[in-house]
Formats: C-alpha cells, structure tokens, sequence
C-alpha cells in the first residue's frame, strides 16, 4: 500500500469519526431519561419531546445540507457540522431548563447531516478498490460511538452508586444527565480539530472550476503523474452527468412513470417498515424499557452493554456478508427474526403479573418519605394483569408527577415477568436489525434508484423514514405507559410482519448487479425491450440458478 492510499484512507477515517460521535449523540440520552424526568417534572409527551428533538432537527437538514454543501464545499460542510455538534453537546450539558435542553438537542439534529455528508465525502476521495469498505466504516463507527455510550452511562452510574463520595466531590452526583451529555463534548472538539487537516473534495472543487485547487488536493491522494489524467477523468465524467441530469422539478415530474413505480415503491416500504419496527424508542430508551421488567436502574444500564456490543458485532457481520449472501437473504432473514424477537417480548408483557403486598408497602414507604401507607392499602393484595392498569391504579392514589417519581421501585416491587424472555427478545432483535434492515437499508436505495430521480427519491426515502422516526421516539414514553408494553410491542410486530411480506414480495436481489441491469429489471423488462418477470418473482433460487450456470 502506497503513501497516497494511506492517505485517503486516513482523510477518511477522519470524515467518518463524525459517526462516531452521532452514535454518541443519539444514544447518550437513554441514560438520562430518569433523572430529566424527576429534574424537570416532565410528563410523557415532554420527555418524548427531549429525546426526539434531535430527530427533528434532522428534518430541516435534510432539506437544507445539499445546497450548502453545493455551495461552500464538503470541507466546510463537515466543519460547520462538527461545530454544531460542539454547541449542541455544551449548551445540553448547561441547559437550565427543558426548553433550552429541547432547544439545544434540536441543534445537534442538524449537525445528523454527517451521516450523508461522510459516505459523499468518502465516496469521492477514496481509492476505487477500497471505496466501498471505506464508506462501510462511517456504519462501524455509528455502533462504535452508540456503544461507548452505552459504557459510558454504565460507568457513571456506577461511580454514584459504589463511590457517592467522590462522585459528591466532582460535582457528579446530582448532575448525573448533565455528565452523561458531556461525554460527546470532547469527542466533537476534536472530529472539528481533525477536519482542518483533511484537503476539499478535488471533484467537487473541479466542478467549480477550480482546477488548480482540485490538483493540490489530489496531491495528497495520487502521484503527481496521475493527477492530470484524473483532472481530465472527472471533467468527462462531470460532463457526461451535467448532460443527462434532470432538475429537481422535472425529476418530480417523472416519479410516477411505470417504469420507477416498483423502485419508489421499494423505497417507500423499506423505509417505512425499518423505523417503524422499533429500533431508535429500543434504542434511544434501552433503560427504561428494561426496568419495566422489574430488574431495576443499576441492572437496565448494565443490559444496554449488551445492546452495544450486539450491534457493533452483527453490523460487521452485516458488511462481510452483504456482497457474499446478497441483499434479499439477508432481509428477508433479518425481518422475519425480528418479528419472533419481537413477538417474544410480547409473550413475556402479556404473562405479567403485578402484586403488592404489605411488606412491598413498607419497604417502599420507609425509602419514600412522601408515600403514605394507609393511602397504599387499598392496593396491597391485588394483582393487576397488565402494566397500565396497576400504573393508572397507584397513579391514581399517589398522583401522576409523583407515582412517576418512584415508578421504577413499585415495578421492581410488584412485577412477575420472564424478564430473561425480554432480554433475549430485544437482544435477539437488536441483532436481526443490525444484519439486515439497519445497514442493508442504504444500500438498496443506492442502487434500486435510477440515476434519473436519485436526486429526488434517496432524498425521499431518507424523509419518510426520518419523519417516522422522529414520531416513534416523541411518542414512545406515552405509548409505553398508555398502550402497556405487551400492545406497544405487538405494533413492532406487526409493522415487522408486512414488512416482511411486502419486501418478500417486491425486493428484488441487487448482488452482482450493475446499475444498468438494476435499473432494466426494476423497469420489468430486458436490455433489448421485451417484457421480463416482475422484480418481485425473481427468488433466491433464480438468482442461485443464474449464478452457477
């Protein structure tokens, strides 16, 4: 490996630690779900609101990073998002209030833009042979980032819990959100440091005509003899592209032709059914979900681990084998394991049971000086069949701000649930998320789409599925409490199940494909213009059968 590879290899690592701290910015949060709650007194749509608001901001930037980033180039665009993530992580972890708090997480929403931002710019730097496992690292680095949050609000936790004195002493305990926040604060600082050493995108400054920047940039990642030729290569190329590129009116205009209806359609369902099967509320609130089983905060925390390393692991299976199973299998196989994870946590909240008795009662008053033990005995004795129940019960006698202060400690008290049944469940689906629908997701729209609308449809696709995301994360607490965990996961299941049945049906298989013979069977016909088998009956078998004969 030559200077110059090592280079783009190394410009682009840096490009793609923007992942890493998005894993920590969007995970950060479901340590302090708890403590936001009992700090600033928020109810359900409240709490929704904090976590969520990064999810909205994204919205914005979705519509806004392709014409900035057109405008002042790559370079710039990646800084201007490492600084938002700066300001969003310091002014989260000095928010006075839950406004300022939703405020500041809204700003690091923009700053989500990386996520494209980084594959662009990784995309156009990167040597021809190491693209594709390059720009798979920015998806690495995302689990990477998602878990160290994941450790790092285990950690703090644990320090307020086996060292209060020290923990006292630094200003931890009580700041406990406030720390976990701040994690990100240094891990920004230094991705905007690291940007400043990484040159423009040579194909982005030949664009603009700057021929003579493009070759000082191309510099660092070529030998100065090839450097001419490749000047002439993207010129021709961006020639080719201007030529038969379409405006963003006229590629709207076209969408609905037949022959893009089973690719838009695709897209559409995909990017529904992903979030929609409960990824980012599992993610976002692993904590809490955790203690619906009665395990308690210590013993939730130290389960996210598991999350962590189970999505860090099945990611990189998911990249290994994307190009050696192919894409249908491996959704196909990912969803259908989803739903029987799912379906295993459903199972599990059905079967519960909640009781208090009276020594429940006692314990839980001596630790609650605000509880009252003769407002309590109308409840010690019965058991109530379903999460919502007993919490509307002792909501009821306690009061709902202040039953939400001490919830945790009557579901640890009075729960009967296979809490192991749960764990698997999640973990289990974590895993099928992150070898299949998670990574894969991307992956199929980049090729599914015909160059004519890929500047309208990915941009489409990325819209549905951020707006449904933003939805589920606001919701989630509400639902969970409303609903009852049983229901709350069923609708995961069921959003799994016709997933599963509408992709079965349409996905077609994309591996070993060229974009040209993609585009062909999509349209449903041959190169030479006669009808083929739709998309949707090419099975697996098919594709086995054409790849050995």
């Amino acid at each position: 490996m030559d200077k110059f590879t090592k280079a783009a290899i190394m410009f682009s690592a840096i490009v793609a630690f923007g992942g890493f701290v998005f894993g920590l910015d969007a995970a950060l949060i479901s340590g302090t779900t708890g403590y936001l709650t009992s700090e600033f007194g928020l109810d359900d749509l409240q709490l929704g609101n904090v976590v969520s608001a990064p999810a909205l901001g994204v919205l914005l930037a979705l519509v806004v990073t392709g014409a900035i980033c057109e405008s002042i180039g790559r370079k710039k665009t990646l800084i201007l998002i490492a600084a938002l993530y700066i300001v969003s992580a310091v002014t989260s972890v000095i928010a006075p209030s839950y406004e300022a708090l939703v405020a500041a997480r809204f700003l690091g929403g923009l700053a989500f833009a990386s996520l494209s931002m980084a594959s662009m710019y990784i995309g156009e730097i990167a040597p021809a042979k190491q693209r594709g496992k390059l720009v798979s690292t920015n998806q690495i680095m995302i689990v990477v980032g998602l878990t160290t949050a994941y450790f790092a609000n285990y950690f703090l936790v644990g320090l307020t819990t086996n060292d209060p004195e020290f923990a006292k002493e630094i200003g931890l305990l009580g700041n406990e959100w406030r720390w976990m926040l701040g994690v990100e604060v240094i891990p920004a600082v230094l991705w905007g440091i690291l940007l400043l050493t990484v040159p423009e995108s040579p194909r982005w400054l030949i664009s603009k005509g700057r021929i003579e920047e493009a070759k000082q940039a191309l510099s660092r990642l070529m030998a100065p003899e090839k450097i001419d030729a490749e000047v002439e290569e993207v010129r021709n190329n961006l020639k080719a592209d201007g030529g038969e590129s379409l405006s963003i009116i006229d590629q709207l205009k076209i969408l609905g032709e037949p022959k893009f209806r089973l690719a838009i359609m695709v897209g559409v369902i995909f990017a529904a059914v992903q979030p929609l099967t409960g990824v980012n509320p599992i993610l976002f609130y692993a904590p809490m979900v955790f203690e619906q089983t009665g395990i308690g905060a210590n013993a939730a925390y130290a389960q996210t681990l598991i999350i962590g390393v189970v999505s860090f692991i099945f990611t990189v299976l998911a990249i290994v084998f994307v190009d050696k199973i192919g894409r249908r299998p491996l959704v196909n196989f990912g969803l259908a394991a989803s739903v029987a994870c799912l379906l295993m946590c459903v199972i599990a909240f059905q079967q519960a049971t909640y009781t208090l008795d009276a020594q429940d009662i006692a314990t839980l008053v001596a630790a609650n000086s605000s509880l009252s033990a003769d407002s309590l005995q109308t409840v010690i004795g019965v058991t109530y069949s379903d999460d919502t129940q007993f919490k509307t019960a002792l909501a009821g006698i306690i009061g709902a701000q202040e039953f939400k202060a001490v919830e945790n400690q009557f579901i640890q008290a009075a729960v009967s649930i296979n809490a192991t049944l749960v764990l698997v469940g999640i973990v289990g689906f974590i895993a099928a998320f992150h070898i299949s629908i998670g990574p894969i997701m991307w992956v199929v729209f980049s090729e599914i789409v015909p160059t004519q609308i890929r500047g309208v449809a990915i941009p489409l696709f990325a819209l549905i599925s951020s707006t449904i995301s933003y939805f589920m994360q606001k919701f989630f607490p509400w639902m969970l409490n409303q609903m009852g965990g049983a229901d709350v996961f069923m609708s995961f299941v069921i959003a799994g199940g016709i997933g599963f049945i509408l992709l079965y049906r349409y996905l077609p298989e994309t591996k070993g494909r060229t974009i040209e013979e993609i585009e062909h069977m999509m349209a449903g016909k041959h190169k030479d213009g006669e009808p083929k088998k739709s998309a949707s009956l090419i099975t697996d078998d098919e594709e086995q059968r054409k790849a050995t004969s």
